[in-house]
């Protein structure tokens, strides 16, 4: 499009977590009139690690945000998996090194919700606007929010996580899809960590349907302590008890039980793990679904952040390469929907140590495409 045409565009972002604050920045950057609408009073993140790849690293370099965004993190060579009682299952490097010139960076939620928000221009994120209808009237469309507020706008960025109004109204009734898992997430200190924290690398130790993830996070003197256990119970906030957690890594390496046991329950964060099924279609000529509003996937590859980055990047690329707002669309998907499909089908995979080789390779940038028939 022509940057006069991307300057009188008019833009609304439902929701300001990861998805819609980089939405935010890189369209922000093409010169368009963009606000973010966030349901909550105060933006937050609940307290955990994750794993920030090369390739998105290399997009908040092409937004000018990699050094606030590098400033809260730890740069990390490789990634880990280990039995439960900590013998060496394999170790590789994080895919994506060579190609982009940057390192993965391990991060916490926190830190990196704030950071993404803390490069966003004062006003552009309006708090406390909870989307009560979307109505597409083909070239704009019209909010109602909760707050009796209305916008219209020439392009709504669905970015309203996996419980998406707007997937909801326009795209997708489908609800999400229990795995049949919990996982139970905590910081702790490094000095609590009993010897584990030993570099800013990633690992991860697995053994009877359950996986611990032990995330350093050594900028801060943490560790982000995850660990992922089959449960039937699809209650989205169950109540489990330190007995219950103690159960789901009895075998496991005697320090990870330690940890375990010294947990503070009040702190931890405790959720039955959801993702969606793939949705056909993302977008229409004015709306279209960015992150976990169009793709949620379960965490066991570790991509739902960094896809939600990857998608605000090339829908800002599309903007910027085709005709019209509605060639764009179609653009977007079609660069991001065959990725992410293949991501919501990997991380769907449950993986034993004896599956590890085979799901795993799955990340890399190579096998991200489907298998030929």
């Amino acid at each position: 499009m022509q940057t006069s045409d991307l300057k009188n565009l008019n833009v609304a972002i439902v929701g300001a977590g990861y998805a819609g604050a980089a939405a935010a920045k890189a369209l922000s950057l093409l010169g368009a009139d963009v606000n973010v609408y966030e349901q909550a009073n105060q933006i937050r993140e609940v307290g955990a690690g994750i794993g920030l790849r090369p390739s998105t690293m290399d997009r908040f370099r092409q937004w000018g945000i990699f050094d606030a965004i590098a400033k809260v993190s730890s740069p990390s060579d490789y990634f880990e998996i280990l039995t439960a009682t900590g013998d060496p299952i394999m170790k590789e490097a994080w895919p994506e090194i060579d190609t982009f010139g940057a390192k993965t960076h391990l991060i916490h939620r926190g830190d990196f919700i704030d950071a993404l928000v803390g490069v966003l221009p004062e006003g552009m994120v309006h708090l406390g606007h909870k989307l009560e209808t979307i109505k597409d009237q083909g070239d704009h469309s019209v909010l109602t929010f909760a707050n009796a507020t209305t916008v219209e706008a020439d392009l709504v960025v669905g970015a309203d996580g996996i419980k998406s109004v707007v997937r909801q109204q326009l795209f997708s009734d489908k609800g999400p899809v229990f795995s049949g898992e919990h996982a139970y997430r905590a910081v702790i200190s490094a000095d609590d960590a009993y010897g584990m924290c030993v570099d800013d690398n990633l690992r991860m130790y697995i053994g009877r349907g359950t996986k611990v993830y032990f995330l350093p996070l050594r900028h801060r003197n943490q560790v982000s302590f995850d660990i992922t256990a089959l449960c039937p119970d699809s209650t989205w906030a169950p109540q489990v008890t330190k007995d219950d957690l103690l159960a789901t890594v009895e075998g496991f390496d005697e320090r990870i039980v330690n940890i375990t046991r010294d947990l503070d329950m009040d702190a931890a964060n405790v959720r039955a793990v959801y993702d969606i099924d793939p949705v056909d279609t993302w977008h229409s000529h004015s709306v279209v679904l960015v992150g976990d509003a169009a793709h949620s996937m379960l965490h066991h590859q570790g991509q739902g952040a960094n896809s939600a980055i990857m998608d605000a990047g090339a829908l800002a690329d599309a903007l910027a390469q085709a005709d019209s707002v509605k060639e764009a669309m179609a653009l977007y998907q079609a660069t991001r929907k065959p990725v992410t499909d293949e991501l919501q089908r990997i991380s769907r995979q449950g993986w034993s140590e004896d599956e590890v080789n085979e799901v795993f390779p799955g990340q890399k940038p190579a096998s991200q495409q489907p298998q030929a028939a």
